[in-house]
């Protein structure tokens, strides 16, 4: 048994949002990671896919999100499951406060980009 207590040192800043990392393998976790994301109204995260399925639970505030071309808006209260591979996009029309699960060996692309970007709140 693990018992996580959530640190400055697994926080990460991006230009649209910052991720607090909870569970995962450098943490204790030997499958899944999990974090929080707090995402500023008006940002909107790159187009992109994983290659994990990822499950977003919202607990604060909504986000609009297109995946595969067909765009929803997620509420505080509900779950949203993006499947890997798909392509997505994810926009803040206000703040909001996610949780986040995913096997801990996902990785992202991102159009453009040469490498695919690990996320170093998942490891």
């Amino acid at each position: 048994m693990h018992v996580i207590t959530a640190s400055p040192d697994h926080v990460t800043t991006t230009p649209n949002a910052t991720m607090t990392g909870l569970a995962a393998p450098s943490r204790g976790s030997s499958e899944l990671s999990t974090w929080h994301v707090d995402m500023p109204a008006g940002a909107t995260g790159p187009e992109h896919s994983v290659t994990r399925e990822q499950v977003w639970t919202l607990t604060t505030g909504s986000l609009e999100v297109t995946c595969e071309g067909r765009t929803e808006t997620v509420a505080a209260g509900r779950t949203l499951v993006l499947p890997a591979g798909a392509v997505r996009r994810i926009h803040a029309p206000e703040d909001f406060r996610a949780h986040v699960a995913m096997r801990a060996d996902g990785v992202v692309s991102v159009a453009g980009e040469e490498e695919p970007r690990i996320l170093p709140w998942a490891r």
